[in-house]
């Protein structure tokens, strides 16, 4: 397996999302609508003093033009970090190809994929690196 090299600012952000998600889950648990839960994870960040961006719009080139609101990024964090949110039973492929073909646009090392409708929200984290990464 090809391994991605992490700068160590983006391994610092990605422990702070952490730590965000776990207290927000502490509060609330599992249950409410991912879009609460994204409002919750950006105070607890803002919180900490990490900068954000919230549902930032990435468009698409096809051909020459721009698909403009081809994708909304939940949280990016700092400009180097992706946090996407779910709040569903499990977390399935496409969510991981979701976030992996994001973080491929953005040309991003990592994202975090956190599922908050779990019972313990250590089972609810995933990382999910992007193989194409070139630093």
């Amino acid at each position: 397996m090809k391994q991605v090299v992490i700068p160590v600012e983006t391994e610092r952000l990605a422990t702070q999302v952490v730590d965000a998600a776990f207290a927000v889950h502490r509060i609330f648990g599992p249950g409410l609508l991912e879009r609460a839960y994204q409002d919750c994870m950006a105070i607890e960040l803002g919180l900490r003093g990490l900068p954000l961006e919230r549902e930032k719009i990435l468009p698409l080139s096809y051909r020459g033009q721009t698909v403009e609101n081809a994708y909304r990024l939940d949280l990016l964090i700092n400009g180097s970090l992706l946090v996407e949110l779910k709040a569903v039973e499990s977390i399935l492929p496409i969510h991981r190809v979701q976030t992996t073909t994001y973080l491929k646009l953005l040309k991003l090392p990592l994202g975090i994929l956190i599922n908050f409708n779990v019972p313990l929200i250590k089972h609810g984290i995933t990382r999910v690196l992007n193989l194409d990464f070139q630093t």
